[in-house]
């Protein structure tokens, strides 16, 4: 069995002794604190923090994080506090401690709730100290290790989270030895047949090829030993999740995922990387379309390496990756490779460019979990960002900006600053003004133009792809929703007291804090939100606020209401007041408006049909006026009777366009062979143009019949 002494051996060749000392000494107190306690397989439970701990010394991690190993269960587990912690070993290990520990003292309604705030908790620790994460992907790994004591149903709950989150975490901060084996331990664990045929299908393969192998390698080391190029060549495996995902996505045999050679050759230098490739292209013809260069723009990660395929013997493809030594540890270990991580110093001669994307990445989480609803929401969030197919783009300034792929525009508006998100209205790609929803490619290079009114539009979450541009959105639009709910509310609630003869800046201030106390809210803006949302009838409001003898009969209440200012509208309020698509109302129309819970005033003309049952109730029909000043379109659906022809809607479409007009819809049903109904949604600006356009369409010879659509 594994030791702590064993432990202290491996330390030595890269920690001075004081430190392996306190290693040592935190591995004691939580073997005490531990005492007695068991693993579900029987062992001590004090082997698990020392595996843990096995695993960070693996990647060279410092005293601290292996401490913070020993010691990583001992908050949530034992009666050991945080406190206790800073005493004895320091407030950087108490931190650690603590942000690997999940929320034990608070009861939770379900088990996806639980993890998520667990999740939220740690993202939080992560942005003080990034080894938060490095010690609880180790954690993770021992725990999938010996998951073989655990029920079916609760390996498959920690495999699927594992495969989720912690394996993509791991990929996105470049440890992929971790990476690797947490996803072949969830596969295993979620499939185990499926797991267990391709790993003896791998064997078989792996015999039956090894001639060719070595065969392929030993002409690839000769081509660089000729060429006085100093590099060793090895052969890379392919991982057994990585073998199911090929042959379940690209419908595949096993045998064609399997004929696909690939070695790995390091070196020492950045220019020794580029003459080598042009060596191996020499030696065999590469596949065109198959080369990447992730040395000069890296992967968001900090991943580096080139990678080419070469047609081999009996044109069997090779798959071929080029790297330094430096390369090779960081892209096995990630910001974790050569940590030095000691007092007074910040930079590491490698992976400090890779730890900075790190912090940065975190930093893009912490924005997430301000703009989410809640921890469910976030976590969903943070499995969306964490997709590794990545894209390159250009600033106009020339610096790269990484993006997953089939990334929008608007996400990249997003991740140069949630401000230029929030206002942009367009966009030139390569100088060229393109949609925001064009879908991005690598090499594209992007500007975003700006408007100081400008909003999020909803229509953005339905093609943008970050999750820092989708939180931001939907934070943006509830932001929105509850300053124009706030508006319509004072604006409801006046035109409620204006049959008073008061108006709500004519109040008392101890009369608004009695009914805001009495319904439990906490702000003025809270109550003029559910006003303006519906959740509470203005009327009803003016009435407790007055406490006065107001009126009590229907006809009386009615009367009141009646009393007050129609609200005036310019089809300009947001999302807090639409159109009904019933009546399809323009200005110049006489219109109602329809207090409807949740969304706010409904706009509908005065004689709508689906207004029947609300005439008689004051509080959910007012009168609405339009403003003198509106600038926007309308839409409006018109009905065609007309001869069927060829080119009718090229024509009808051309007409439109001349009027300054746009078309939402159009529907044609043939009423016989020679007579057909157009169905037209037309965006205009008022009835009067309305009225232009119809008078145009009746001048059509083959036009017939228009109405204007009525409920």
């Amino acid at each position: 069995m594994f030791t702590i002494d064993d432990l202290a051996d491996r330390l030595g060749g890269y920690l001075p002794p004081e430190e392996i000392l306190h290693v040592k000494r935190a591995f004691y107190y939580a073997e005490q604190a531990h005492d007695g306690q068991r693993r579900r397989s029987g062992e001590p439970y004090v082997t698990h923090p020392l595996a843990v701990a096995n695993i960070l010394a693996n990647m060279h991690m410092d005293h601290q994080s292996l401490m913070a190993a020993m010691l990583h269960d001992v908050i949530e587990d034992t009666g050991v506090t945080k406190e206790a912690l800073t005493q004895q070993f320091g407030e950087p290990v108490a931190e650690l401690v603590d942000g690997v520990s999940k929320l034990t003292q608070i009861t939770f309604e379900d088990k996806a709730v639980a993890q998520a705030e667990n999740f939220q908790k740690m993202v939080l620790a992560m942005s003080q100290d990034i080894r938060v994460i490095i010690v609880k992907l180790a954690d993770r790994l021992h725990n999938m290790r010996t998951l073989g004591a655990l029920r079916p149903d609760k390996k498959r709950r920690i495999a699927r989270e594992t495969l989720e989150i912690y394996a993509r975490i791991a990929g996105r901060l470049g440890i992929n030895t971790i990476r690797v084996e947490l996803e072949d331990l969830s596969f295993q664990a979620i499939h185990p047949m499926r797991a267990e045929r391709i790993k003896r299908a791998v064997t078989k393969a792996r015999g039956n090829r090894r001639s060719m192998m070595r065969q392929i390698q030993d002409s690839l080391q000769k081509c660089l030993d000729d060429d006085a190029l100093g590099g060793s060549v090895v052969g890379r495996q392919k991982h057994l999740l990585s073998i199911y995902r090929k042959m379940r996505d690209q419908r595949k045999p096993f045998a064609e995922i399997m004929d696909v050679f690939g070695f790995r050759i390091i070196t020492d230098d950045v220019d020794t990387c580029y003459r080598i490739l042009g060596a191996v292209h020499n030696l065999y013809k590469p596949v065109p379309g198959r080369f990447k260069d992730y040395i000069a723009i890296p992967k968001a990660n900090g991943y580096q390496s080139l990678h080419t395929t070469l047609f081999g013997p009996s044109g069997m493809p090779v798959e071929v990756q080029i790297r330094t030594r430096e390369m090779e540890a960081m892209a096995n270990n990630g910001i974790a490779a050569h940590w030095l991580y000691k007092a007074g110093q910040t930079e590491r001669p490698i992976g400090a460019g890779s730890h900075a994307r790190a912090r940065e990445w975190v930093r893009g989480l912490l924005e997430m979990q301000r703009h989410a609803g809640n921890s469910l929401e976030f976590i969903e969030h943070v499995k969306n960002d964490l997709f590794p197919d990545d894209i390159y783009v250009f600033t106009p300034k020339g610096d790269i900006m990484e993006l997953p792929g089939g990334a929008t525009a608007v996400d990249f508006a997003y991740s140069v600053h949630t401000d230029i998100g929030n206002s942009c209205i367009a966009c030139r790609i390569d100088r060229h003004l393109a949609p925001l929803s064009s879908t991005l490619e690598s090499g594209q290079t992007l500007e975003i133009i700006t408007a100081p009114g400008a909003r999020p539009n909803l229509a953005w979450l339905n093609f943008v792809v970050t999750a820092k541009a989708r939180s931001a959105i939907r934070h943006a639009l509830k932001h929105q929703q509850r300053t124009e709910s706030v508006q319509l509310g004072r604006r409801l609630l006046n035109r409620a007291l204006s049959a008073f003869e008061t108006s709500l800046e004519e109040l008392p201030e101890h009369r608004l804090a009695a009914i805001l106390e009495e319904l439990d809210l906490k702000h003025e803006d809270d109550l003029l939100e559910s006003i303006g949302l519906g959740t509470r009838m203005a009327y009803a409001i003016a009435r407790r606020l007055l406490e006065c003898n107001a009126p009590e009969t229907a006809e009386e209440v009615a009367t009141a209401s009646r009393s007050g200012m129609p609200i005036v509208i310019n089809g300009a309020e947001g999302m807090i007041i639409s159109f009904a698509r019933c009546c399809y109302p323009l200005p110049g129309d006489p219109i109602v408006g329809h207090l409807s819970v949740g969304k706010g005033i409904v706009v509908h003309r005065h004689d709508c049909g689906n207004l029947r049952e609300l005439r008689d109730d004051p509080d959910k029909l007012f009168a609405l006026e339009w403003s003198q000043q509106i600038d926007q379109d309308f839409p409006v659906a018109l009905r065609l009777h007309v001869e069927t022809r060829r080119g009718l809607v090229a024509e009808l479409a051309g007409l439109v366009t001349d009027a300054d007009a746009n078309i939402e819809r159009i529907g044609i049903e043939e009423r016989d062979a020679r007579l057909s109904i157009v169905n037209l949604t037309l965006a205009v600006h008022d009835r009067v143009h309305l009225a232009s356009i119809m008078k145009r369409l009746r001048n059509l010879p083959h036009v017939g019949k228009i109405t204007r659509v009525r409920s």
